[in-house]
Formats: structure tokens, sequence, C-alpha cells
């Protein structure tokens, strides 16, 4: 899965094995130490607040700038892995002062 840049720094263009093109927005970025990765999770820009948002989630090498949408983007392979970035979703997803409900 490839990735551009839009010119907007809170959105990524992932395109597929197909050539196929959606326009995601960043939900959030964070970094764990027990994996010494940072992570970033996406949803479609396209999707409306009536809609069951499916969450996709990479782990990420940063540039200098410590910009997401300029660097590669890394599928998460490891269940335990995919386990903490879940965590830390449903604590993002259950906590009003983050998610902004």
């Amino acid at each position: 899965m490839a990735q551009e840049v839009n010119g907007d720094d809170r959105q990524i263009t992932l395109i597929d094995d197909q050539g196929n093109e959606e326009l995601y927005e960043i939900l959030f970025t964070f970094h764990s130490d027990d994996y010494d990765k940072s992570y970033v999770l996406l949803y479609p820009a396209a999707a409306s607040d009536d809609d069951e948002i499916e969450v996709l989630a990479f782990s990420y090498d940063s540039d200098s700038a410590g910009d997401v949408t300029s660097s590669d983007l890394h599928e998460i392979e490891a269940d335990d892995e995919w386990n903490m970035v879940q965590g830390v979703l449903n604590t993002f997803l259950d906590d009003d002062r983050l998610s902004g409900e």
C-alpha cells in the first residue's frame, strides 16, 4: 500500500494494490516505548457521522520534522502489537476529553 501526501497535513491518500486511491484523515498519532515505534490511526475522509467507521493503524518512521505524511507507513503484523494499538484506540474512544464528544 502506497501513500501520497495531500496538501493538508492531517490527510493521507492511500493507494491500494489495484491503484485505487482513498483519502484518509489522521485520527491521532502516538509513540509506544514498549515497541519503540510511532503509530498513526486513520479513518476515511468521506465517512459521515452516521457511518460505522473502520479505523486503520500503521507504524511509521517519521522524518526529521516528525511528519507522518512524509514518511513510510508499515503494516502491523504481530498480534500483541495489534492488541496494544487496539487498547490505545479504545482508551481514546472511551475518553470524551480525547475524542471530542
